[in-house]
């Protein structure tokens, strides 16, 4: 899992750079707060399925990986939007630092919540412990 996490900071850093992006252009359009952190994390989530499949975790998927992947980035979403709008209902939306605290938090949240999720549900090997090879062969 060591050689996955170090890729998976490299598509999530990515991740989180698309997801900056759209939630500021949303922001300038005058979209409000909660939709806008709603659509940008969907942007997000759409390159982070593509990459992490075949970047990350290379290639390990099941036939449920894609239903899994939507359970796990719809609990990360409402973790992400929830925790956005508690932070800024705490701080405040006064101020471009209050803004980027509530995003960084939500940020933070939701990829712990995402590096797990993708691991042991949606890119989990399929292959059988090794031990357990040699259980059924020896």
């Amino acid at each position: 899992m060591r050689g996955s996490l170090g890729r998976f900071v490299l598509v999530g850093g990515t991740t989180v750079l698309i997801d900056a992006v759209v939630y500021q252009l949303e922001l300038l359009a005058g979209v409000p707060h909660g939709p806008a952190k709603a659509l940008s994390f969907i942007a997000g989530a759409v390159f982070a399925y593509l990459a992490n499949w075949r970047y990350t975790f290379r290639g390990q998927r099941h036939r449920w990986s894609l239903v899994a992947f939507v359970g796990v980035y719809l609990c990360a979403l409402a973790l992400n939007v929830g925790a956005n709008a508690a932070v800024l209902a705490l701080i405040g939306d006064d101020r471009t630092w209050k803004v980027a605290l509530g995003f960084l938090v939500a940020t933070g949240l939701s990829a712990t919540w995402n590096f797990v999720g993708m691991a042991k549900l949606v890119f989990r090997s399929t292959d059988p412990h090794p031990e357990e090879v040699a259980h059924r062969h020896g």
